[in-house]
């Protein structure tokens, strides 16, 4: 199969369409496209058929070649003290911000801590790898 395969989405996007729009030319039999799962795929051929000019070269590089993943964590950690959450805390953040230049998008961190209860909550949004260097981080300062 080498016939590139375009999302709704993307073909929306890049003919300034609504995807609602390309899906009832899909519908209506005006654009050719497969029905995988529940998502309609549209061939390169039968974009380029539809439009009447070749696709624009932008679209072919960025499907499949440039993927975008993030993760959403929430950790909980008991019995931590408030100079311990402090101590964590900071550490957190100073990791985070020393990370290497080639990291595409920026480790997001919030902690909580609740003294009452003596847990602290930490919530982290970033990439995969940053993220679970993290986690390694943070297991070896809670382990000491």
């Amino acid at each position: 199969m080498t016939d590139r395969l375009y999302s709704v989405d993307e073909v929306a996007e890049r003919l300034g369409l609504h995807a609602r729009t390309v899906r009832t030319y899909v519908r209506d039999g005006k654009l050719p496209a497969v029905r995988i799962g529940k998502q309609y795929r549209i061939a390169h051929a039968d974009l380029e058929a539809f439009t009447g000019r070749p696709v624009p070269d932008a679209l072919r590089e960025t499907v499949g070649r440039h993927r975008h993943s993030e993760v959403s964590s929430i950790v909980e950690i008991e019995a931590v003290g408030p100079d311990t959450a402090s101590r964590l805390s900071s550490l957190l953040f100073a990791a985070a911000g020393s990370r290497g230049s080639d990291e595409d998008e920026p480790l997001r961190i919030e902690t909580i801590y609740n003294a009452e209860r003596a847990r602290m909550k930490v919530i982290i949004v970033g990439g995969l790898g940053a993220t679970a260097r993290l986690f390694d981080y943070m297991e070896g300062v809670l382990a000491s």
